[in-house]
């Protein structure tokens, strides 16, 4: 699989945990909204752990929003995604070049700066279900370590990474999660810190040829890991012309009619995935007709 999420269990299912590759999905990010380095990066990390988090969902309509707002240069990042491993995320301002941090790696927390990490959850309920923190880091990782330990109450350990080449294509990407259920027993934290320790990062672990299964392996090790699922995930966004059609006609008569007075075709930008929409007179005539 190219973009491949597996999920396991460990220690007598006192693990839960999820890995994924997802190097192809940075790239089609990239390409979609031509980002500099450190934004790929960012919207990676964000689009590896929206990947992972959606397969966590219970119903098949079910849909998860992660949200970074920050007051760097980035200023944030979207993605969405669902229990059928569709993901798709956009940043807010996509050229952003900042001078790499002290370890000489991408400056994804400088970019992003300081500001919150909002996780929405569309269940089908009357309202959706929100956790909203502060970000620790702006690293994403650990703004989701975190975010997990203080809305949820599930000790978990996050790791996300992605490696760019020298063309400023990718050359790596992925994650994990690792979460702790209640009833883990001291032995069991205590060796899986000890295995965390080991490992340099995600982007070293899928340098060396693991696969999301070997990253589990290495993570896990001496905890007899299972793994019980392997999925696809993808870079897809489920925009359509007759999806903004309908956007254009929420918007109302008055305004389409401001359009239709202007004499000139329009053309509307899907924010997810940079594809454009043109729409005649004529058709914003008929959207009109439809509106109220």
């Amino acid at each position: 699989m190219s973009n491949e999420l597996v999920r396991a269990i460990a220690a007598n299912a006192q693990i839960r945990a999820f890995a994924c590759n997802t190097r192809e999905m940075a790239e089609d990010a990239r390409r979609a909204h031509n980002t500099s380095p450190v934004v790929t990066a960012a919207l990676g990390r964000l689009l590896s752990a929206g990947a992972m988090m959606g397969s966590m969902l219970k119903g098949d309509k079910d849909l998860l929003t992660l949200q970074v707002k920050g007051d760097g240069p980035m200023r944030g990042l979207t993605v969405t995604a669902d229990a059928k491993g569709c993901v798709k995320g956009y940043p807010i301002v996509p050229d952003v070049i900042v001078p790499a941090n002290a370890l000489g790696k991408l400056d994804v927390g400088g970019a992003i700066g300081k500001g919150t990490l909002s996780v929405i959850k569309d269940m089908g309920l009357k309202e959706p279900y929100v956790g909203q923190t502060q970000l620790q880091t702006g690293e994403i990782a650990e703004d989701l370590t975190y975010y997990f330990a203080a809305s949820e109450q599930v000790p978990s350990a996050v790791g996300l990474g992605v490696l760019m080449n020298k063309d400023n294509t990718v050359r790596q990407a992925g994650g994990f999660i690792i979460q702790l259920m209640p009833f883990a027993e001291e032995g069991v934290i205590a060796r899986l810190e000890e295995n965390l320790a080991k490992v340099a990062s995600v982007t070293a672990l899928l340098e060396e040829g693991n696969s999301p299964a070997g990253m589990l392996q290495i993570l896990l090790n001496g905890m007899d890991p299972e793994i019980t699922d392997t999925s696809e995930v993808f870079f897809r966004c489920n925009c359509s012309k007759e999806r903004i059609e309908r956007v254009l006609i929420s918007l109302g008569k008055e305004e389409l009619s401001d359009m239709i007075q202007e004499g000139e075709p329009i053309e509307v930008n899907c924010q997810f995935c940079n594809k454009s929409y043109s729409f005649t007179v004529d058709e914003l005539k008929t959207l009109a007709a439809k509106s109220k």
